[in-house]
């Protein structure tokens, strides 16, 4: 007998999630991490001077509330203490006012002016619906068990975000604050399904906030960790898997990695046809991230942005579609989309007594080499007069550096390959059960698997639910 029923290799949110699924169905479990510490995307460090914890990727977690599978445990008992900010989103305007996102459904139509009744029909029974909405869209594609509750979601996420805001809204500014959700989806606006991730951020904001961990975001995968190795779980790290055949023995597999590691990992023992079908995966954009060391908190003008969790900054539709389009075409925007947030403004523990973090990113080609450090900090100081002369540090993270940090961000891609009608719900290949491969003991936990990115853990618990369904076990 082997000594362990399953090994899991990597230690992200759906590694994890994958971990937990399968020791509390009764499984000896071992899981592999490369890096000296866990966590993937869930990982915070002093980045820029000492005393300031920055979150190296992942910040801000309405997913990570919004989770069926994390709602399910208790992290709570390990550590793990959200923190909702007063706002969990502000979009700011060139005239020095701002929209906010509300947690209050309510509160945020009556900013919308003309457009306020008309957001509050779009979302209110999307938010009484997102239980059952939240367990279909964030899993495989199947028959909907919630039919209505699906449809009434599905009418309007199919559209590209240009159109459906330009048909629904009347106010720019609307539109501007529901294409700055939209644009998570790091896809141009002009494409299907884009709405999507507008209505799903969205929704989260009004059901479950937009919170982010207290100490960082290194504390959900210590509370995951903690959860795990409380049922019997063990984790090795320092562990770098380059070959399925250096594995201890087990009888099942799952591999919390991309296509591309995978083809490395498993090489000639995949049949030749799934070995075409998995060079064919398509990798989306990536990411350039700054993370600052302030002297006070950011300047901006506009009172809701000194309020918020996040603020997005593309003060109209058209300039946050022009931003995301262009990355497409090889090139980066002069004024970029840009999503900053603002952990020490409600989490003390950030940086020294009066000093504060700042977080930002913007998108940029796949493997693009260029500094965007200049545009990123002139769209903040757009908003902020002021902002650069807070700065007491800098650190940057290239999309080589995103590659370096966590192999699973090929070429700075955060979320995991291009999440578009083609790739959603077939990633990583169209198969019938996307988190299996042709080897019976083997199968894909990653985000390359449906629902693709985000910390949720949503990845992980379905694959290791197909391994125990599976029954060879």
């Amino acid at each position: 007998m082997p000594e362990f029923d399953a090994i899991v290799v990597g230690s992200g949110p759906n590694g994890l999630a994958a971990g937990i699924t399968l020791v509390l169905q009764g499984w000896r479990v071992l899981l592999l991490e490369a890096k000296a510490t866990i966590g993937g995307g869930m990982r915070t460090a002093e980045l820029t001077l000492p005393g300031f914890h920055h979150d190296i990727c992942s910040a801000i977690h309405p997913l990570g509330m919004g989770s069926p599978f994390f709602k399910s445990l208790d992290l709570a008992e390990f550590g793990l203490e959200w923190i909702q900010p007063e706002l969990p989103l502000a979009h700011p305007f060139d005239d020095g006012t701002a929209v906010a996102l509300h947690q209050s459904l309510e509160e945020t139509a009556v900013q919308l002016g003309e457009d306020g009744d008309t957001y509050q029909k779009l979302f209110a029974p999307l938010v009484a619906g997102w239980d059952k909405i939240a367990r279909e869209f964030l899993g495989p594609l199947s028959l909907p068990r919630h039919p209505l509750a699906m449809t009434k979601f599905g009418l309007r996420a199919v559209w590209p975000t240009t159109t459906l805001a330009k048909t629904l809204f009347r106010n720019e500014k609307t539109r501007a604050l529901f294409a700055g959700l939209a644009a998570h989806s790091i896809m141009p606006l002009e494409w299907p399904l884009t709405a999507a991730f507008g209505l799903m951020l969205g929704v989260l904001g009004h059901k479950v906030g937009w919170p982010l961990p207290r100490g960082g975001s290194q504390a959900i995968a210590d509370a995951l960790a903690g959860y795990f190795t409380s049922l019997g779980g063990e984790i090795v790290t320092n562990h770098e898997v380059q070959s399925l055949a250096k594995l201890p023995p087990a009888r099942a597999v799952l591999l919390d990695v991309t296509p591309r590691q995978l083809l490395a990992i498993a090489g000639d023992a995949l049949p030749a046809g799934y070995r075409r079908q998995l060079q064919k995966y398509r990798q989306g954009p990536g990411v350039f991230k700054l993370d600052w060391a302030l002297s006070e908190p950011i300047p901006w003008l506009a009172a809701a942005c000194r309020r918020a969790g996040t603020v997005h900054l593309g003060p109209t539709l058209d300039e946050m579609a022009l931003s995301e389009r262009v990355i497409w075409r090889g090139e980066v925007a002069e004024r970029p989309y840009t999503l900053v947030t603002q952990q020490s403004l409600f989490d003390t523990s950030r940086a020294p007594n009066g000093q504060h973090t700042g977080w930002a990113y913007c998108h940029v080609p796949n493997g693009s080499t260029v500094d965007m450090t200049a545009a990123i900090e002139a769209q903040i100081e757009r908003f902020a007069p002021g902002f650069r002369d807070t700065i007491l540090a800098r650190h940057t993270m290239t999309t080589q550096d995103f590659q370096r940090y966590n192999p699973n961000y090929i070429g700075g891609d955060i979320n995991g390959g291009v999440q578009n009608w083609r790739q959603l719900f077939t990633r990583p290949v169209p198969r019938w059960n996307p988190y299996t491969t042709p080897l019976p003991n083997l199968f894909i936990c990653s985000s390359a698997t449906p629902p693709g990115g985000g910390v949720h853990g949503m990845c992980g618990y379905h694959a290791a639910q197909t391994a125990v369904k599976n029954g060879r076990f």
